[in-house]
C-alpha cells in the first residue's frame, strides 16, 4: 500500500510542439493540504486538466492509492474520488442547493426522484463538515462563499479522496476565508488529501503542509511548508530573488485632474455622496470590504452605471461620462475585476482582444479594417507588455490569467487614456506577473497618467499607491496618505458605515 493518495510522475505535455509540462511530479499524502504554486503559465492548470482527463498527457503516469489510472473525462474522475472546485463556479443558479449537489445523479424511488432522501443526504453532508446552508435555497440567493461551500459539499458527496481547490479565496472576505479554512481542516482530519492552488503567500503558510512549485512547465521542487520562507518560494517560482515585493516609487504627483463631487448612483447597490480628487501622476487606491461598492464607484465614473446625482470635473471642465463611449472619448479606461466575464472576448485571438477598444482607428478610406495597422499595434503591445503566448493569433482563453490581464491593459493603452480605472488588476495572478504590472503602473504615472486602483490586498495598496480611499457600505469613509497609513487604520475605516 502506497503512503500517498495521489502520485503524479514524470508528466509531459506539449501543444503544437510547444512543451508546457516537462517531467512534472507531485505526491499527496492522505490528510494533508498540498499547495501547488507557480507563476501564471507555469503549467498548474494544464497539469490539473491532465489529471481530470480533459487533456491526455504525452508522457508520465498517475497513481491513486498505488494503482495506475488515466481518467477519460471529469465525470470519470469524480466517480473515482477525485474532485475539483474551480475558481469560476459553474452552477445552475436557478436551482436549489440540493439539486446542484446531486445534479445528474438524483436518487430514485421507482420512476420518480426520491426528493426526501436527496434532502436528507444533503443535510447530513453539510453537517459532516460543519456547513450551515439551507438546502432548499436556490444558488442565486447565496453569496459567492456559500456557493463555494456547496461545491465542496458536492465534492465530498462523491466520496472524494482528493479535492483540488483552484484559487478558492479570490472573491472571499477575511471571515469567509477563515470559514473555508475551517472546512479544509475538517476534510483533512477525515483523511482527504487537498491540492490547494493559490498565489496568496500568507494563506499558503497558514493552511498548507507541503508546497510543490512549478516554473515554466518544469518541476522545481516540493518542500514542507515549515521549511520555507516567502523569499524562498518567490525565488523558486521566478528563478530570481525579488528584493522587494513592490518596485521603487520615484514618480511625482502634480495638479488635480479629476474632481468627483457628491456622486450618488441611481440603482442598488448604491454609492452614496462620494467626493474626492485625483491628481496627475497619482495612484489613488480604493480599499474596502467585499460589498462596499468599490466596483460600483469605478463603473459610475466610467459611465457603465447610471448616476442619480453628482459631478465629474476633468481638468476644470464639467463632464458627464453618461456612457462608456463618452468616457473613452474623455480618455478614461476601465480594467474590470472579472476579466473572464467582462474583460476578454474568449473566442477571439490576441489581435482582436488588443485592438477592439480602438477599432475606429483602423478603418481605412474605403471603410475596411487596416489589418496591417492592427497587426503592428498588436505586436507593439505584445512586446511592451511582455505577453507570453505562442503567437498573437492564439485565442486569449488559452492564455494564463496574468497574460490575459496584460492583453486587457495593452488594449486600453492603445486608446491613450489619461485616467485608468483599475479594478483588482492583479487578482488571481502570480507574484512575478504582479511585479510587472506594478512596474507598468509606475511607468504610466511617471508619464503623467493617473490611476484609481481598487484592491482587496492591503499590502498591495500600501506598497504601490500614493493615497488610499476607504469605502464602507457605499460611502467614502476617508482618504489616507499611504506613507503614514497602517493596515489597522484602514481596516477600522472599512467598518465606519456598517
Amino acid at each position: 500500500m502506497s503512503e500517498y493518495l495521489l502520485e503524479i510522475k514524470d508528466v509531459c505535455k506539449a501543444f503544437s510542439g510547444v512543451k508546457v509540462l516537462k517531467h512534472v511530479e507531485i505526491s499527496v499524502k492522505p490528510g494533508t493540504i498540498h499547495a501547488l504554486m507557480g507563476e501564471n503559465g507555469a503549467g498548474k492548470s494544464t497539469l490539473m486538466k491532465c489529471l481530470f482527463g480533459i487533456y491526455t498527457q504525452d508522457q508520465g503516469k498517475f497513481f491513486l492509492n498505488g494503482e495506475e489510472f488515466n481518467f477519460t473525462d471529469p465525470k470519470h474522475a469524480l466517480e473515482n474520488g477525485v474532485s475539483m472546485v474551480h475558481q469560476e463556479l459553474n452552477q445552475v443558479l436557478a436551482r436549489t442547493v440540493t439539486d446542484n449537489v446531486w445534479l445528474g445523479r438524483y436518487p430514485r424511488k421507482g420512476l420518480f426522484v426520491d426528493e426526501q432522501k436527496m434532502y436528507n443526504d444533503t443535510v447530513e453532508l453539510f453537517e459532516s463538515i460543519g456547513v450551515k446552508i439551507d438546502p432548499k435555497k436556490t444558488l442565486e440567493e447565496l453569496s459567492v462563499s456559500q456557493r463555494q461551500m456547496v461545491e465542496i459539499v458536492k465534492a465530498v458527496s462523491y466520496d472524494a479522496k482528493i479535492i483540488v481547490l483552484d484559487e478558492p479565496t479570490s472573491s472571499l472576505t477575511e471571515n469567509e476565508v477563515n470559514k473555508l479554512f475551517e472546512i479544509m481542516r475538517t476534510l483533512k482530519k477525515k483523511g482527504i488529501g487537498l491540492i490547494y492552488i493559490s498565489h496568496k503567500m500568507e494563506e499558503i503558510f497558514e493552511i498548507s503542509d507541503y508546497v510543490t512549485i512549478l516554473r515554466d512547465g518544469n518541476y522545481i521542487g516540493t518542500k514542507a511548508t515549515k521549511d520555507l520562507t516567502m523569499d524562498k518560494i518567490i525565488n523558486m517560482m521566478v528563478g530570481r530573488d525579488l528584493e522587494h515585493r513592490f518596485p521603487h516609487k520615484a514618480h511625482k504627483v502634480g495638479d488635480i485632474v479629476l474632481e468627483v463631487k457628491n456622486l450618488t448612483t441611481l440603482y442598488e447597490p448604491k454609492v452614496h455622496d462620494v467626493s474626492f480628487e485625483l491628481r496627475r501622476g497619482e495612484i489613488l487606491g480604493i480599499s474596502g470590504l467585499v460589498g462596499s461598492r468599490r466596483t460600483e464607484l469605478l463603473e459610475s465614473i466610467f459611465g457603465a452605471r447610471t448616476r442619480e446625482s453628482g459631478e465629474l470635473i476633468l481638468n476644470g471642465v464639467p463632464i458627464k461620462n453618461a456612457n462608456t463611449v463618452e468616457a473613452i472619448k474623455n480618455r478614461f479606461a476601465l480594467i474590470t475585476e472579472e476579466r473572464r466575464e467582462t474583460g476578454i472576448y474568449p473566442l477571439g485571438d490576441i489581435i482582436f482582444n488588443i485592438t477592439i477598444a480602438n477599432v475606429h482607428n483602423y478603418v481605412n478610406k474605403i471603410g475596411l479594417l487596416d489589418n496591417k495597422k492592427m497587426l503592428a499595434d498588436t505586436d507593439k503591445q505584445f512586446k511592451a507588455m511582455s505577453i507570453k503566448a505562442a503567437s498573437n493569433k492564439q485565442r486569449i482563453r488559452a492564455l494564463s490569467g496574468g497574460n490575459q490581464q496584460k492583453v486587457i491593459i495593452g488594449r486600453w493603452l492603445l486608446t491613450d487614456p489619461d485616467i485608468l480605472l483599475m479594478d483588482e488588476p492583479t487578482r488571481g495572478i502570480d507574484v512575478g506577473a504582479k511585479y510587472e504590472i506594478y512596474q507598468l503602473m509606475l511607468e504610466l504615472v511617471s508619464k503623467g497618467k493617473s490611476i484609481i486602483m481598487v484592491s482587496s490586498e492591503m499590502p498591495e495598496l500600501l506598497g504601490i499607491t500614493d493615497r488610499i480611499g476607504v469605502m464602507s457600505n457605499g460611502r467614502l469613509a476617508g482618504i489616507l496618505d499611504t506613507k503614514t497609513a497602517s493596515q489597522a487604520e484602514l481596516f477600522k475605516m472599512t467598518t465606519k458605515y456598517l
